[in-house]
């Protein structure tokens, strides 16, 4: 009986017991039961893939608030009433592990209602690994997770160091979720005695660092709290203190995306005090672009080519300043590759950094072709092509960028501009006037084609005035192609006794979209006119949601022979073995297909009170795709006449999913 209750007394239970931080308060619940079935754990058997990488059925990915809410209270009930863990404790626990969550839940039952209850009953006899949760609680990703576990413990009080420092970090101010960053990138913190954590903290204070700008850094760089890795740090921050720069500068240029090697850093600052002048010169260049500083990994060999191309440091430094996009990544890249270029065709060092000096900023805008693709209009005659760029530098832009095109398009589009303004003026409105301008915005096309338009209804006999007060009263009339309002006007004449000058008084008419309407209710489908066609001919959200999944659970229900003659219908070069897992499997596909879409009827017909309609149906379409799946995993030919069936089967009951979206809520 008592090695039975190890899980209960495995925790600090006293009624007062204390946690570094703060004195805990267990209530005096225990909960004690005796294991009625189940085989005893062996000794020794590592429990690190206990849950963290078990699967977890599709239909409790996608579960309702309600059923989340109720596992969090039985989560936070486990760990704060039987555990004993501190009531704070307990609920960043429950509240920021989803995955863990959605693993409980799939260890239910499907139709259970009383979740609390059904996974307290769970804990009774199933002790969980209590580091799954906390971890993830942290903001670590499930792989992450997987392989950070422990391999031989499962009770958070089993490693009474990991709390203490967890609680220093969380009491320092360092966010819960942010916590896992450091412990993945540097766990070793997490092994430090009593204080020694504290004490760290308290030393980057003693910098001149405020707390938050600590809290900052710790996050962005966790390595900074392992043992002689803060040294490269203090060099780094005496030598912008030094320079002119504040303290907690430096903290607000770092991101957590990034890693950072605090003595590259260093030699960074070194270079480009050998650069600039003077300190405020070095100011101006880093203020201008921090990255340059952190992430200049690209700048700085950037730098080092234009200096051996013999380029000064007042040229360089001048470039700097004046186009600080230069120092970017990309830019960066796109200058490296362009001197590349050059020398790669034959140009002597001096022609390329004039090439470069007269074009710096067009050559980091537009990326160059290879010299090889570039040579085959020389016919591999690098000389020529080395000749030609001296002449002109911009050439080296002409020949190996899409600088040509993209300057093509800016004429292109200034011309497109000319004519829609020309248009306008043709029509009586006065230049630069505020009307002016407000109609140039509100039509779209070429000028060009805004005139064919405008054409054409004069060519369908209405009066040129008549389409100049057309236009002034309705300026999106013209917003069409030339065909579709023409078919608009052919509209008129086919269907309606009125000719066509009843137009003139009903400019808007040629503003409306002829294309088809679909059903409000398929908003959200895929297929919109399928949808459309499903629930044609009604008008409430529960009548078409009833029809939807009505003719979704007839149609599979049709399917329900196909199955049951599957094995005869697959080929006979196909293994027995593999026959029988694909019928099996759709089987149990359809059978739940069927059962998920017939209690959707039933939940459409009473009402979706707990809002269960999507999850049912959510499930339904999953199991679907497991027959289909099975089908494509044996590489059984699509034109079975089952695997069509089943993509109707999933396209119906994607619609079903639309329509219960446009629920009136």
């Amino acid at each position: 009986m008592n090695s039975q209750l190890n899980h209960t007394f495995s925790s600090p239970f006293s009624p007062f017991y204390y946690s570094q931080t703060l004195l805990v308060v267990a209530p005096l619940k225990v909960r004690c039961f005796r294991r009625s079935s189940g085989p005893a754990p062996v000794p020794g058997v590592s429990v690190k893939k206990l849950t963290s990488k078990a699967p977890i059925p599709r239909r409790a990915r996608n579960f309702l608030k309600t059923v989340r809410r109720d596992a969090q209270a039985a989560l936070f009930d486990y760990l704060h009433c039987t555990r004993g863990f501190s009531y704070l404790d307990s609920e960043q626990i429950s509240r920021n592990a989803p995955r863990f969550l959605r693993y409980l839940v799939s260890k239910i039952k499907r139709d259970e209602k009383d979740v609390t209850g059904a996974l307290t009953r769970f804990f009774r006899y199933h002790p969980i690994n209590e580091f799954e949760p906390f971890l993830e609680s942290l903001g670590l990703s499930q792989y992450a997770v997987a392989s950070l576990l422990p391999d031989n413990m499962m009770f958070l009080t089993d490693d009474t160091s990991l709390l203490d420092n967890y609680h220093v970090l969380f009491d320092y101010g360092v966010p819960h979720t942010k916590i896992g960053k450091i412990f993945k990138e540097a766990g070793e913190v997490f092994r430090y005695g009593y204080g020694v954590l504290n004490m760290k903290l308290r030393d980057f204070e003693n910098l001149g660092l405020c707390q938050s700008t600590v809290i900052n850094l710790v996050i962005c760089c966790p390595n900074l709290l392992l043992p002689g890795k803060k040294d490269e740090f203090i060099v780094v921050l005496d030598k912008l203190k030094d320079i002119g720069f504040e303290s907690d500068w430096i903290v607000s240029c770092l991101s957590s995306k990034h890693t950072y090697n605090w003595s590259r850093i260093h030699d960074t600052m070194c270079f480009l005090s050998e650069i600039s002048y003077s300190n405020p010169q070095m100011i101006t260049l880093v203020k201008a672009n921090p990255p340059l500083l952190f992430e200049g990994s690209r700048a700085y060999l950037l730098v080092t080519q234009l200096v051996k191309l013999g380029l000064s440091r007042n040229t360089i430094y001048h470039w700097f300043t004046e186009n600080p996009k230069i120092l970017t990544f990309n830019h960066a890249k796109r200058i490296c590759r362009a001197i590349k270029f050059l020398r790669e065709i034959g140009m002597d060092r001096e022609n390329i950094a004039g090439t470069v000096s007269a074009n710096i900023q067009l050559i980091g805008t537009y990326p160059l072709k290879y010299p090889n693709f570039v040579l085959k209009d020389f016919k591999g005659d690098r000389a020529c092509l080395s000749k030609i760029i001296q002449e002109d530098p911009m050439n080296l832009l002409r020949l190996a960028s899409d600088w040509e095109t993209k300057s093509l398009w800016k004429r292109t589009e200034l011309s497109n501009s000319l004519l829609k303004k020309a248009f306008l003026l043709s029509l009586g409105y006065v230049e630069n006037s505020d009307e002016m301008k407000k109609v140039f915005k509100l039509v779209e096309g070429r000028g060009g084609l805004l005139q064919e338009r405008f054409d054409c209804l004069v060519e369908a006999g209405l009066d040129r005035n008549d389409v100049v007060q057309m236009f002034r009263r309705t300026p999106k009339m013209l917003n069409g192609t030339k065909e579709e309002i023409l078919k608009k006007i052919e509209n008129v004449k086919k269907y309606s006794s009125f000719g066509v000058e009843s137009i003139v008084r009903f400019p808007t008419f040629l503003t409306y979209d002829a294309r088809p309407h679909f059903s409000r209710f398929c908003v959200k489908a895929i297929d919109k006119p399928f949808c459309s066609k499903v629930v044609h001919g009604t008008k409430p959200w529960k009548e078409a949601m009833k029809k939807a999944v009505k003719t979704t659970h007839r149609h599979a229900k049709r399917a329900k022979p196909l199955v049951e003659n599957l094995i005869t219908k697959l080929p006979s070069t196909l293994p027995p073995a593999a026959k029988y897992s694909i019928c099996d499997t759709c089987k149990d596909s359809y059978d739940s297909v069927i059962h998920e879409l017939h209690a959707s009827i039933a939940v459409v017909k009473n009402g979706d009170k707990n809002e269960r309609l999507n999850l049912m149906l959510s499930a339904a379409y999953t199991d679907l795709e497991d027959c289909s799946r099975a089908f494509l995993d044996f590489k059984v030919p699509t034109k079975n006449q089952l695997f069509k069936s089943n993509e109707v089967t999933a396209k119906l009951i994607s619609t079903c999913l639309a329509v219960e979206k446009a629920s009136p809520k």
